[in-house]
């Protein structure tokens, strides 16, 4: 261990990935290997993070260099509960100091979730706009397996079984306890937790799991139910879509109906028709296959999805309003437009955003680069989090009622197929774990206090989070026509009234709390 330790504190004063030993070939992985055909709305999800985290490092950092971002690295665990087995892997971390007041300042902690946290994770959003008003340190914590958090050795299921959920809330714990000695925190400093979707559900679960150690939780976004047939998204997206006040309408809904009917007319044409389609919608490969239909329709699904989730969000290609406005053919060509031609058009324009060839691949070449254990530092970790969905959560979208909008495929067979063709899980496991997750934590009934639950309700998330207050410390603020992590997006001139209020009354559940704190340590409370 002191080769090891001595190796952990040479990259603790680095920023240079390069004094990793095993990164170097990791990034030569990630700069010229394939780009995996993962779920579209998880590539939107990456591409407005890193718009938003640059545009806050563009804005907000003063000419000095004291003004950077710290990043750090800490030695953790790769299995923290078992004692005997003394394997490590180094988590990153991304440090905010300009308005820490010193040691007795609260600890605002970013929970990072399914992706790569940089820098702008501490500069811009909350909780870093909501720092200076308390003198707060603010520190982001990378998730594990993710990003550069990732273990040396690889990918297979050998090494995943040490990605969890309760894995990561362990990394929580030894990293409050790490962080509080390396920037000498007093012990009556209050840690509150941050997260937005997944990693919001962590920071909700931190709380309710070591009280003792985390004092409060903002869980923003966070989906605390895991399911396995999440039709309900396809719900709430029908439902947006008909939304006016973010720009939809029933004629963009009966649009929408009719662009996905005439692709799957043209998917029962003639060969000729298909190959048109292919051409027209970028789909990459071969559409003569059942499940390489599945895999394009699943595609135009998320498209219209994520404009749903992240409508009005600052680098997402698409807002409902724009959407609704290529389906119905806005302009002087109304009336020689399709709502397929809309779609061709909302297709072109959300590649040209995400820098993608191609919107779909086929089945085959989806499950190869699932099952390839070679990790990659940039990119969304998709096998990283297929194995989360097949040995925690679900979260398979379908669309198999009425109700629905799209095409009936992909349907919640072929998904969980993934989970058997990739990891050798069966439906029942995956079932059997969703089960288990609800059991551990309570699904949304979690039972901890001094949580805030944020949501929107144009966010198809919110209805596996909390959105009704559950008691008088466990409480939900729901913001009216907010998306998917809104809250969390750093502020603009455009924000919506409800979003400033939704971020006013964050600020105050904060005053309350942290008042409540400082009532502690006067007490000599820890």
């Amino acid at each position: 261990m002191r080769n090891r330790s001595s190796w952990g504190r040479t990259v603790l004063n680095s920023m240079a990935i390069w004094f990793v030993p095993w990164l170097g070939s990791l990034l030569l992985v990630s700069l010229w290997g394939p780009s995996a055909p993962a779920s579209l709305l998880r590539r939107l999800g990456e591409h407005i993070q890193q718009f938003q985290e640059s545009s806050a490092l563009g804005l907000g950092l003063g000419p000095g260099a004291e003004a950077l971002p710290k990043v750090g690295w800490l030695e953790q665990l790769l299995d923290p509960f078992n004692v005997s087995n003394r394997r490590s892997f180094l988590q990153r971390y991304w440090v905010n100091d300009q308005h820490w007041a010193g040691q007795d300042g609260p600890i605002f902690l970013h929970l990072g979730g399914e992706g790569s946290l940089g820098p702008g994770s501490v500069m811009k959003g909350h909780p870093a706009a909501l720092a200076p008003a308390w003198g707060a340190l603010v520190i982001s914590l990378e998730h594990r397996f993710y990003g550069l958090s990732i273990p040396a050795g690889g990918l297979d299921m050998a090494q995943l079984r040490f990605l969890s959920s309760r894995h990561a809330l362990a990394d929580v714990v030894s990293a409050r306890l790490a962080l509080s000695r390396r920037f000498n925190v007093s012990s009556s400093s209050p840690w509150i937790c941050f997260g937005g979707s997944y990693a919001g559900s962590l920071a909700a679960w931190a709380r309710l799991k070591f009280p003792h150690l985390i004092f409060a939780s903002v869980a923003s976004s966070a989906p605390v139910r895991a399911v396995l047939d999440f039709s309900e998204y396809n719900d709430v997206v029908s439902r947006s879509l008909k939304s006016a006040a973010i720009g939809g309408s029933l004629e963009c809904r009966a649009a929408v109906s009719a662009a996905f009917s005439e692709v799957e007319r043209q998917l029962r044409a003639s060969g000729a028709a298909q190959a048109a389609l292919r051409a027209e919608l970028s789909a990459c490969g071969s559409l003569s296959r059942a499940e390489d239909q599945a895999e394009l329709l699943g595609a135009l699904q998320a498209l219209v999805g994520g404009a749903v989730q992240y409508d009005g969000q600052a680098g997402a290609p698409l807002s409902v309003r724009q959407l609704c406005g290529l389906l119905l053919g806005g302009g002087a060509n109304r009336s020689r437009s399709t709502p397929y031609c809309g779609l061709r058009r909302a297709v072109q324009i959300v590649l040209h955003s995400l820098g993608q060839k191609c919107l779909s691949f086929s089945r085959a070449e989806t499950v190869a680069q699932l099952r390839s254990t070679e990790p990659r530092v940039s990119g969304v970790g998709d096998r990283q989090w297929l194995y989360q969905t097949c040995t925690e959560f679900g979260f398979y979208v379908t669309c198999e009622n009425p109700r629905c909008p799209f095409s009936q495929l992909p349907a919640l067979p072929s998904q969980l197929d993934l989970c058997e063709q990739v990891f050798g899980l069966s439906p029942l496991s995956v079932a059997q774990a969703v089960a288990q997750t609800n059991s551990y934590y309570g699904g949304q009934t979690p039972g901890a206090n001094q949580v805030l639950f944020v949501n929107g309700d144009t966010d198809p998330w919110h209805v596996l989070s909390v959105t009704q207050a559950l008691g008088s410390s466990e409480s939900a603020l729901l913001i009216p026509s907010g998306s998917h992590c809104l809250d969390m997006a750093p502020e603009r001139p455009s924000d919506s009234p409800s979003l400033r209020l939704g971020r006013q009354n964050i600020f105050q559940q904060l005053q309350t709390w942290l008042k409540l704190a400082k009532e502690s340590q006067v007490k000599g409370e820890v």
